[in-house]
Order: C-alpha cells, then structure tokens, then sequence
C-alpha cells in the first residue's frame, strides 16, 4: 500500500570530479528511513576511526578492495561486495589498495548517528 510521501531527490557526490566521492544525504531531507554516506581515498590504509551507530550500517564496495574491522572479526570486501555493521558493533575499515577504495554507506537510521572511538 503507497503511503502518500512525495518522491523525492538530493545531490550524494559530485559527479564531475576525479576525486574519490565524499558525500551525505540524511534520510529526514527525503522523508526516509535511511541515511546514505559515500566514502573514497586513494590512500592505502586510510579510513574511517574505530567508530559506532546505534543501529546497523551496510557498506556497499563499489571501487577497490578494503579491511573490514567488525567487533572481533577481519573482514576483506571487494568491488561488489557488501559487509553489514551491526547495531551497537564498532567498526572501521581501510583500503587495502590497489588504487581507489569507493564505498556507498547506508546508515539504517533517518539521520546519522555517529559516536567516535579511535
């Protein structure tokens, strides 16, 4: 059954650059239960600090290869690959190269809930 919201849209990236896309777009701006993040380098062993959510996050591997650090568990992803972050599990993750780490990130929240712990 529809539930009446509007479609809607936003800008994640810009797709006019060679630089790895950075971008968010918080789920309350489209009326939704989702937060999308995107995140690039081109350095090897660069990523996010060991952070948190409160509620699941799903990494999307569109460019490259990264390490996956998830509780106690090492997991390596490549182009193609998903790897979930459950609620309440801190976890970061690296590119492990060659070339550009490109992910997509959705945050299971309508905002973007992020506690720091690295």
């Amino acid at each position: 059954m529809p539930d009446h919201r509007p479609a809607a849209k936003a800008r994640l990236f810009a797709c006019d650059t060679r630089e790895p896309w950075r971008g968010v777009v918080a789920g309350v701006a489209l009326g939704s239960s989702v937060t999308v993040l995107t995140y690039g380098t081109d350095t090897v062993g660069l990523g996010p600090v060991l952070h948190v959510h409160p509620y699941d996050e799903t990494f999307v591997i569109v460019a490259g290869c990264a390490r996956f650090f998830v509780g106690d568990g090492v997991i390596e992803a490549a182009a193609g690959e998903i790897v979930l972050g459950p609620a309440g599990v801190p976890h970061r993750f690296e590119n492990i190269g060659p070339g550009r780490l490109q992910t997509i990130d959705i945050h299971h929240s309508p905002t973007w809930i992020q506690t720091d712990l690295g």
